[in-house]
């Protein structure tokens, strides 16, 4: 999770969130070069006198700088296009997790199993236990296995939510009347958490999003104790 004053992303837990930190890694030293020769051509022209002045009226001058904004931006496009269709290629997935946003709090329904689903609340600050995150922590966790494709399928009862995982390089809109679908895949196990990114209320930042990965025989325990 995040930490205070923390420069950059979290840490990526999953094959798609390596893939968006690469990407921005990428355009980041795209731009700081674009912006050290602005910055050098203001400084030259402020500093140095204009003696070519033929260089005004240059048809070579203008052929650079059209074809080499286009090659940039074709070097941007080409990996985000590819990430954007990572992201929505969904092959056989293991499992499938529905989840519904409501005023204020999740629920969870686990479509391949019978009767396992529950609501998800957000523990209020005077019933914390020691060590617990405010305003993070949930009374029911999401459990997932790790190692394996996993289709959400968001959703909404009332308003706008967002189902939002950081690490996991996720964020799907949840609609009312709407049925959207991502791939989660997690690379390693842990806590994860993450928030409602949407505007949806007087009490929108209370809907926070606790994600346990565990290992498969882990995961399968648990499912049978329920």
């Amino acid at each position: 999770m995040a930490y205070p004053f923390e420069l950059g992303f979290q840490d990526a837990s999953s094959p798609i969130m390596e893939e968006l930190m690469h990407f921005h890694d990428h355009t980041l030293m795209i731009v700081f070069l674009i912006s050290s020769l602005v910055l050098y051509l203001i400084s030259a022209m402020l500093t140095t006198k204009l003696t070519h002045t033929s260089t005004m009226d240059a048809q070579e001058v203008e052929t650079i700088w059209t074809i080499l904004p286009a090659a940039i931006l074709i070097l941007i496009a080409l990996p985000s296009l590819r990430i954007l269709y990572m992201m929505d290629e969904i092959n056989n997935p293991a499992m499938t997790v529905k989840t519904m946003g409501h005023q204020w709090y999740w629920s969870y329904e686990y479509t391949d199993y019978t009767d396992l689903s529950f609501d998800s609340y957000m523990i209020p600050t005077n019933e914390l236990i020691p060590g617990g995150l405010r305003l993070l922590e949930v009374d029911n966790r999401l459990v997932l296995p790790m190692d394996i494709p996993i289709r959400m399928l968001v959703s909404s009862e009332d308003v706008l939510h967002s189902w939002a995982m950081p690490a996991l390089g996720m964020k799907t809109d949840a609609i009312p009347g709407r049925l959207n679908q991502a791939t989660l895949s997690s690379s390693r196990p842990g806590l994860y958490y993450g928030q409602c990114s949407e505007i949806c209320g007087s009490n929108h930042s209370f809907m926070p999003i606790v994600l346990e990965i565990v290992p498969l025989k882990y995961f399968d325990n648990w499912s049978s104790a329920l």
